[in-house]
Order: structure tokens, then sequence, then C-alpha cells
């Protein structure tokens, strides 16, 4: 594909912040194009893809040609929680052309859909960006939910003034949640990252929903519309790609709440001077002590004995320096602050935390350095119990670590407390996009099939990002497992008088590549 010339130099695009690219962008292109609706792409009439720029949403297009409102069928259901799981659901979808008064239909019963919640719709205007991407209107709409009984299940459809999910026409349309429990009790959630839109991200998917999840962890990289996703001059941005995304992964995201953070592809500067504009029209996610309208990535739940804590790592890394230091330290002191609550908290039984780059990987990406620096020592101090990432797309987990060193071996089928011997790492980047490899040296090593597949343990050759962007090399113990294929990660928590979790990742056609479980001070 043709990449426009903006005018600008390619040694100075490389070193534009966020920030720089938006300004840029705004000033330089031209929105004099033709409109293509996100209805023509989700319907499979647009199907190409490629890398593209640009968060404060767009301006408001126009407002569409007069189409009745019978004739626009929502689609791209996707859940949320609200901060506190077991009393609120946000509910998100997507329209093809601008509608009137949209709304979300609640009930106990699929044939009582009594209770009505109006809807606010988010619109963005993507401009063209080279002759293959016309211009893009896209409409994103959001209802929250609050005041919801806990452990209950709640049916629901989603319509507008014409559209009325209620009608018989429209019964086929209505799915259904459920809200977190009052008090703990056993649960599964999953989690990878850097899925894309394709055949393995739906089997991955489809795998996903037979494990009865009550929520999924997305680390990262999630539709990759912006293809290149390194804040360059080159990384054009193809906003259709959401509506097919969004259509691959409503069947899961429908029922299940799709808790979903930033990574580097997620980075679009034409919306806004972060590059966030766009991922904040189209999820809505919870409001936990840190403003979501500037960083819709980072936030916090409590469902059950777990707490859960979502971070941006474009604001730490040092790979992926497009937004290093974008919230100036705020988001890292939040950080501090939501694991002492959530240690503190007599219910929570576990953290966990998940975001894109990792702190610990030896493949492609390697691990961050930034990371490791701003992060990981909060991770230790609060004795968080697992720490989830993408970026890498492999699967690969670390033994336990303390100190920066192995704390303790965790062989498959282990079992590692994070008070003694500090904490597991995983790399879940394989939930679709293409697969990477790992150094010379560092065969692959899992359970899988063939047990005799893991060789004896040895150190490995891999590297870490610095703080001046460059690779420092290093040789390292703690990688334990490493699979190079699709998978994602399962992790079933117990409550009780023996409260644990137990971790699997999960190949697309149901086999185990790894197992673990973490139990503490027991």
């Amino acid at each position: 594909m043709e990449i426009p010339d903006f005018g600008i130099r390619p040694d100075l695009a490389r070193r534009l912040s966020m920030a720089e690219q938006y300004a840029y962008l705004r000033t330089r292109l031209s929105r004099r194009r033709t409109l293509v609706t996100a209805g023509a792409v989700a319907s499979g009439l647009l199907t190409g893809c490629s890398g593209g720029g640009a968060r404060t949403a767009a301006p408001a297009p126009a407002p569409a040609a007069t189409v009745s409102g019978a004739a626009v069928v929502p689609f791209g259901r996707h859940l949320a929680f609200g901060a506190d799981p077991r009393r609120q659901l946000r509910i998100s979808w997507q329209v093809p052309l601008a509608v009137r008064r949209p709304f979300v239909r609640v009930g106990l019963r699929p044939d009582d859909l009594g209770r009505r919640t109006g809807a606010e719709v988010r619109a963005l205007s993507t401009p063209a960006l080279g002759d293959a991407h016309p211009a893009v209107e896209q409409y994103y709409v959001h209802a929250a939910l609050d005041g919801l009984r806990p452990g209950t299940t709640y049916y629901y459809g989603v319509g507008h003034e014409g559209f009325d999910p209620a009608a018989p026409d429209h019964r086929a349309t209505i799915a259904s949640f459920r809200t977190a429990p009052a008090a703990p009790e056993r649960f599964v959630f999953t989690a990878f990252g850097d899925q894309g839109v394709g055949t393995e991200a739906v089997a991955n998917n489809r795998l996903l929903l037979r494990q009865d999840p009550a929520f999924h962890l997305h680390a990262g990289d999630i539709c990759y519309a912006d293809d290149k996703g390194r804040g360059e001059r080159t990384d054009l941005y193809d906003a259709t790609r959401w509506d097919l995304f969004l259509r691959q992964t409503e069947p899961a995201a429908r029922t299940v709440p799709w808790m979903v953070t930033t990574g580097n592809h997620d980075m679009e500067a034409w919306y806004s001077p972060d590059g966030y504009g766009g991922q904040l029209a189209r999820f809505s996610l919870p409001d936990s002590g840190f403003d979501p309208r500037t960083a819709p990535g980072v936030y916090s739940f409590t469902y059950g004995n777990v707490g859960v804590v979502a971070l941006d790592a474009n604001d730490v890394s040092y790979e992926m320096r497009a937004n290093l230091g974008v919230t100036e330290g705020r988001q890292t002191r939040w950080l501090a602050r939501t694991l002492a609550e959530l240690r503190a908290a007599p219910e929570v039984e576990f953290v966990v935390v998940f975001f894109h780059h990792c702190a610990y990987s030896t493949s492609t990406h390697a691990s961050d350095g930034g990371v490791r620096a701003e992060w990981v020592p909060l991770f230790a101090r609060h004795q968080v119990d697992l720490v989830i990432n993408g970026h890498n797309h492999v699967y690969e987990r670390t033994d336990a670590i303390r100190n920066g060193e192995v704390g303790r071996p965790v062989p498959a089928g282990a079992t590692t407390d994070p008070t003694r011997d500090g904490t597991v790492y995983v790399t879940a980047g394989g939930g679709g996009r293409e697969l990477y490899g790992f150094p010379a040296g560092a065969p692959e090593r899992h359970e899988g099939r063939d047990p005799g597949y893991e060789p004896a343990d040895k150190p490995v050759d891999s590297f870490r990002w610095t703080r001046s962007g460059g690779r420092r090399t290093e040789t390292v113990a703690w990688s334990r497992v490493r699979y190079r294929g699709f998978s994602f990660l399962r992790v079933e928590a117990e409550a009780g008088a023996a409260p644990r979790l137990r971790i699997s990742a999960l190949a697309p056609d149901g086999t185990r590549v790894d197992h673990f479980e973490v139990r503490r001070g027991r």
C-alpha cells in the first residue's frame, strides 16, 4: 500500500510522542473524503486492513442521511463490569448509522425485559489515510446498569427508536449476563493478549466460552487497526478493522465481560493527544479512582476473592516510547495505593495484575526495563500473586521471581506461595495474531502432548530494554515454560478453607500446555 507523504522527515517521525503525532495529523490531514459506513464493513463489503495513526474523542460527525431506525441493526455487543461487579455492568454495542434514543432493556427472564435504561452514543470520525482507506464515521453506544442484584442472571436486549429487542422479530438478539456473587465462591476467568481478527482468534474465543468464564482479561493489542504500532509516520490506521473485530468477538463478549487494557497497537494518534480517544469511544470500563477519560485501560475491580488491576504499560515502556511518561507518574502512584487497598481488604485473598508489555519474557520484544523499574518493586512489596502480559506472541511462564531472581522453581504441576517464593509472570500473547519465536538455544518447553519435550534446565540468553531505548543483554534462569502456539490462560479461583488459584494454559484444540497452583501462606 502506498503511504501518503505528510511532509515530515522519517528520522523526526520516529521520535514523535503520541501528543506530537496527534497535533501533526490534525494540522495536515484533510477530511474531505468519501464516507464509508461501519455497517458496510461489518457486513463483509470491506475486509482489508492496514496500519494507521490516531483519545478525548473527535468531534461528532454530521448526522447521517435519514434512515428508518427499523433498518438499523445493532452489532458488536460487548460487556464490562463497573467498579462493583456485584451491582454494576456496562453494555456497549455499535450501530452502522446514527440512531435516535438508543436504550437497553433488562429483566430476569428473556420474555420480561421490563427495565429500560437510556444509552449514550459516542461517535468517531476518521479521515482518509491514503487512497486505500476512505473516511469512516462510526457510532458506539453505551448503557450503564447500576443497582443490580449480586449473583443474579439477567437478560438484556439493545435497541433504539424503530428497533425494539422485545419485539417478536428481534427476540433472537436477546443475550444474558451474570453479576458477581455477594460472597466469594469458586469461579473461572480467562486471559490473553494480542488477538486481532482471524480464524485463530475465533478458535480461541470458542474454547474460551466452553470454560464458562466469569470474565475475560484482554492484555492489549486488541484488534490491530494500527498495524505497525510503533508511533511512527508509517503507522497508518484502518478504523474499519474495529467493525470486523467487534463482530468477531460478539459471540463471547455479549455474555462474558470483556475487560481490556491498552497495548502499543491501541494507540491511535488521530483521535486525541494520548492516542486513546478511539478506545474511550469503543469501551466502557470501571471508574475506580483513576480517571477513565484520561486512561481508559487503568482500573481495578474485585470479583469474589480476587482483586484485579489493569494497567497501561505504554506509560512506562522503554521500548515503545510514544506515550512514555504520559501520566507523569500518576498511574504508578495510583497503583501503589490500589495494591495496598486490595491487600487490606478482608475479602481479597489473591491479587492479579494484567497489562501489555512484558516484565519478564525472552521472545521477540523480550523484557521491558521500564516495567521492571516502575512496577516490579510494587508487585514484590504487595506480594502480587499473578502478573499477566501480552506483547510477545507466545506463551511463556517464569518461575516465582523474587528480587529479580528465581525465588523458587515452579515446574508444570507445582505449587508456589507468593509470600515466600515471589511472583509468577505469564506472557499470554497467543490470542490470535501471528506467532513469534524464541531465541537460538531456547527451545520450547511445555507440558503438551509429549512431556519428554521439556529439556533439562539451562539459562537462556535474552535482553531487556533500557531507559535510552537500547537493548541490554542478559542471561536468565527464570524462563520455565515456553510454547510457540496459540493459547489462552484459564484461571480457576477457589475460596474457603484452602483458597487457591489453579492456572492452566490451553491451546485452541483443548491441549493443556502448562499448569500450576498459587497458594498463600499454607
